[in-house]
């Protein structure tokens, strides 16, 4: 550009955070690249095809090229070089200005003036936000003086710069338009007609179709924007494609093993999957290879590059098969982690030391790896891996739409969905995921549901909700050898004879696992074992584990038992006293179990943790009796107060049966069909289903594709999230972590003082407005954990009410 050339000096955005304000030429040339990226990263939409035919990528790649066009009025440029704080217009209204002189098909206009409008602001709902308040009711002469000055040598520039460049990239552009014909009043009185064309278009309700194909024309647009100020690129390979059955032959060889016939059944299977297999049965690998024939599958008939998608209920699961994917892959860039706390995971590997090295404990190398770690999940967020490990949450947010989630709506087309440890879910979260799940199909995409011992019941779901048939795989045992000796105690884990039968198995020299249902007795349990323990083998031999610790001390805490305890581990003696945070793939294996009762699905995972890969004679696991208590405000009874009596009674009269056997998945799959096979289990069943009809209804429909969603958003987060807080006494040193680093990576190294709280306990902090940190007041030891909240809501606070 020459100096006389009025783009030259247009920017699209001022410095920020070490980079040099961008031109606007130069962010639109990138934001429709990266719609290039992002067609090729998709492919074609099959599901829009009635409604747009082969107009989508088009109609999203010139909304991309021209969606920040009406930056280039004074107003904004005053702000973005600092001449003024706020401007307080909206750009992507006069931006709409531009497309009349470029697109000539009137319905492809207003599909292009849809991406541009919605690519920031909803159009509808959102009170005074929302385009057609903003805007609606502005006459031409008022919206000109909203919009301010518009420097007229631009308007025809940048109109011949959007021609040429549209030309260059083959997109459809009209023939030329007379000079005398761009003004900058056609510009804006263009851009008030067409605000309200798109706006008649979207007010009244439309087919679900047509709905679902302009939130993703959305999340086209929105995708490439972010992709294009974040100067971030989307990893073009998938490593779980045609050459990884190769790579996990090779694997498994390498241990010494082969691929077993369930393995072979799910990689040659073409269409979703439910995968029924022991552990120890190399299910993963199985679920894997089914991934990768989908991959290759769907690359061949809907082009680009599609998605794998790993999903499971907890975090530290999350963690866990991340690095496993990573280690099997032999990639960690093409491996993401999309969870509330994936930063966290990014900072905890980025400052482990490797093989080899000194331990980075520089205030320097914290920083440092902080940025990194909010670096790379913030790459996430912009869709940048192939392969994602996290929760179904993250995904179910496509649900919300919107300019924020539109883009992860776009992202589950065409991809692969692996869902593993549905059990976890209650019948309400369970019916979300799987009425997404069958959103996904609608997509084009493939689900498998991957279990250890799946219910009958829940296969029938799976099958009804998705509309398949003859998914089922079967694993066989992984081994002739039943790994469990099951025995039942009528007598709680805290009363003295179940103290006097841990401490013999702690005398001989055992490494011993004991699960309480609730935090307070599992404190309870550690103070009165822990200390023999720990004078009879030292540091680092006994552990309290439980949700209610601080981020960091966890963590820390979790690689210790790990260390210990570890499956790769030497067998040491010693004592893991727990409450359900060890079911989730913390990779142990212990002696024995004392656990208290609670539904089979649990205890099964509870099992998992002793004798784990059946190298050992059958081991024993003992299930206590829980008490009987009632919840607040509640009359119904539950086991120490957390799970609801049927099931888990119907569970105990089973084992008590089973008591004294050797036991494996066989059973329990014959135990859990007969639960739910009851009258609790119909109920369960109705509960599922009605979540899944209600999920759909409110969540998954697009008739209203622009409204503002907020109002579900605020429900939703509360079924998913909890809350965290740090102790009053922690502020100061939570400060102190949020100066070590600039912006979100000082917050990432505060967050080590977080505490979980229940959703429920919402109501107990107090907000510190200048941390935007939530504080309690309350007792904690780092052996203990959160031991008790004083102050105003103390009386709302019991521990054993939380997990």
């Amino acid at each position: 550009m020459d100096d006389n050339d009025p783009l030259k000096w247009l920017r699209a955005k001022s410095p920020q955070r070490g980079r040099p304000a961008e031109l606007l030429t130069s962010h639109l040339l990138d934001t429709l690249r990266a719609n290039g990226a992002v067609e090729q990263r998709i492919g074609r939409i099959e599901v829009v095809q009635r409604v747009l035919g082969h107009r989508f990528w088009p109609a999203a790649a010139l909304a991309g090229l021209s969606h920040d066009g009406g930056k280039i009025t004074e107003g904004f440029q005053d702000m973005v070089y600092e001449r003024t704080r706020r401007w307080g217009e909206r750009h992507e209204v006069l931006s709409l200005g531009f497309l009349p002189w470029l697109i000539e098909d009137p319905e492809l206009l207003v599909w292009v003036a849809t991406g541009v409008a919605t690519h920031h602001r909803p159009l509808t709902g959102e009170g005074y936000q929302d385009l057609a308040t903003l805007y609606g009711p502005s006459s031409l002469a008022e919206l000109t003086q909203r919009l301010g000055p518009i420097p007229d040598p631009a308007v025809p520039a940048l109109l011949d710069w959007f021609r040429r460049t549209g030309l260059e990239h083959g997109l459809p552009i009209r023939d030329g338009i007379e000079a005398g014909h761009v003004t900058t009043h056609r510009l804006v009185t263009q851009s008030r007609d067409l605000l309200n064309t798109v706006l008649d278009r979207w007010a009244d309700l439309v087919s679900d179709e047509a709905g679902l194909a302009a939130v993703l024309l959305q999340g086209a647009v929105t995708t490439a924007d972010r992709l294009s100020s974040a100067h971030s690129e989307l990893v073009a390979e998938q490593p779980l494609g045609p050459r990884f059955p190769k790579r996990i032959d090779e694997h498994l060889t390498a241990m010494g093993g082969a691929i077993r016939p369930h393995q072979q059944a799910a990689a040659d299977r073409s269409g979703d999957l439910l995968l029924r297999a022991p552990t120890g049965s190399g299910k993963t690998e199985a679920a894997l290879l089914w991934a990768a024939t989908q991959v290759t599958d769907l690359a061949k008939t809907c082009g680009g590059t599609p998605r794998v998608f790993y999903t499971l209920p907890y975090l530290s699961s999350i963690n866990t098969m991340a690095d496993r994917l990573s280690d099997l892959l032999e990639s960690t860039e093409t491996v993401g982690v999309s969870h509330s706390r994936a930063a966290s995971y990014h900072l905890a590997r980025g400052i482990e030391p490797q093989d080899g090295e000194a331990p980075h404990d520089g205030d320097g190398d914290r920083a440092a790896a902080a940025a990194k770690a909010v670096a790379r999940a913030e790459a996430t967020r912009l869709f940048r891996e192939s392969v994602r490990v996290g929760t179904p949450y993250q995904l179910l947010r496509a649900a919300l739409a919107g300019p924020t989630y539109s883009g992860v709506l776009l992202d589950s087309v065409n991809s692969v969905f692996i869902l593993d440890e549905l059990h976890a879910y209650d019948p309400q979260r369970l019916g979300f995921v799987l009425a997404t799940a069958r959103l996904w199909k609608r997509l084009g995409g493939r689900v498998a549901v991957l279990s250890a011992t799946l219910p009958q019941r829940l296969e029938t779901v799976f099958a009804d909700t998705l509309n398949v048939s003859g998914a089922t795989i079967n694993a066989g045992s992984p081994s002739p050898r039943k790994r469990h000796r099951l025995a039942t105690r009528d007598r709680h884990l805290a009363e003295p004879a179940a103290l006097d039968e841990i401490h013999t198995r702690l005398d001989r020299e055992e490494s011993v696992l004991i699960v309480a249902n609730n935090v307070a007795q599992a404190i309870e349990l550690y103070q009165e074992l822990a200390p023999g323990v720990l004078e009879r083998h030292g540091e680092h031999s006994a552990f309290l584990l439980h949700s209610r610790f601080r981020r960091g001390h966890r963590m820390e805490r979790e690689k210790q038992i790990r260390r210990r305890f570890g499956t790769r581990s030497a067998r040491l003696p010693g004592l893991l006293v727990a409450t359900q945070v060890v079911e989730v793939s913390l990779d142990v294996d212990f002696d024995v179990l004392f656990t208290a009762a609670a539904p089979l699905e649990a205890l099964l995972q509870r099992f998992g943790r002793v004798n784990r890969v059946a190298t050992r004679p059958p081991a024993d696991v003992i299930v206590h009796q829980p008490n009987w208590t009632t919840r607040r405000g509640s009359t119904a009874e539950y086991a120490d107060g957390i799970y609801e009596r049927e099931p888990v009674s119907q569970g105990w009269d089973i084992l008590t049966r089973a008591s004294g056997q050797t036991i494996d998945e066989a059973d329990a799959r014959i135990w859990l069909d007969a639960i739910y096979a009851s009258e609790w289990g119909s109920t369960w069943d109705e509960q599922v289903r009605e979540s899944i009809d209600t999920f759909t209804d409110r969540f998954l429909t697009f008739r209203y594709p622009f409204a503002d969603r907020n109002d579900l958003g605020n429900g939703f987060d509360e079924l998913f999230q909890g809350t965290e807080a740090i102790l009053s006494t922690d502020r100061d040193a939570y400060e102190k972590a949020l100066h070590e680093a600039d912006g979100p990576a000082g917050r990432l190294l505060a967050d080590d003082y977080l505490i979980p709280l229940p959703a429920w306990a919402g109501e107990l902090p107090r907000y510190d407005k200048k941390l935007r940190v939530r504080v309690i007041d309350g007792a904690y030891d780092p052996e203990y954990g959160l031991t008790q909240v004083t102050g105003n809501f103390a009386s709302a606070y019991q521990l054993g009410e939380v997990l």
